[in-house]
């Protein structure tokens, strides 16, 4: 039986991997239109959920995190200006250092930069899991807007 770290890790895996299967063959264009009236796009989406992995994950959990490779740049919320390849990039770089402190860190570790969400890494990683899965579903439909297509990824 696994224990809860690897169960929580494991939903965790789960959500991020809907998350790229949702979005698979989808090219540029699509990625970067906008199918609701707020405006966000698929490929925002995905750089949004990769300064989510940074924050909860580097800033909170171990008080730091390096600076992104591009300058702040001022454009609207949910959409960017990087190309397909860099937010994918900067996405799973995330994931993979999210998982490293994750893995070095015990769950009932407090963050240190403290947050009124949780007290502990088993609380970053829920707020994560629920973070992820919510904006997949945001993502799903999305999708269907865009080209019609349902059910996409891991279930």
């Amino acid at each position: 039986m696994a224990d809860e770290k690897s169960t929580l890790l494991s939903f965790l895996h789960a959500q991020r991997a809907v998350v790229l299967a949702i979005l698979d063959g989808l090219g540029e264009d699509a990625l970067t239109t906008s199918a609701l009236p707020s405006g966000w796009t698929p490929l925002g989406m995905v750089e949004h959920l990769g300064y989510a992995e940074r924050h909860w994950f580097q800033e909170v959990v171990t008080g730091t995190a390096d600076p992104v490779s591009w300058p702040d740049d001022d454009h609207e919320p949910l959409r960017t200006p990087r190309s397909p390849e860099v937010v994918f990039a900067f996405y799973r770089e995330q994931c993979r250092r999210s998982d490293e402190i994750f893995a070095a860190t015990p769950l009932s570790a407090p963050p240190k930069a403290p947050t009124p969400i949780t007290a502990d890494l088993r609380g970053v990683v829920l707020h994560m899991i629920e973070e992820t899965a919510r904006h997949a579903g945001h993502l799903d439909v999305a999708r269907e807007l865009l080209d019609g297509r349902t059910g996409l990824g891991p279930r």
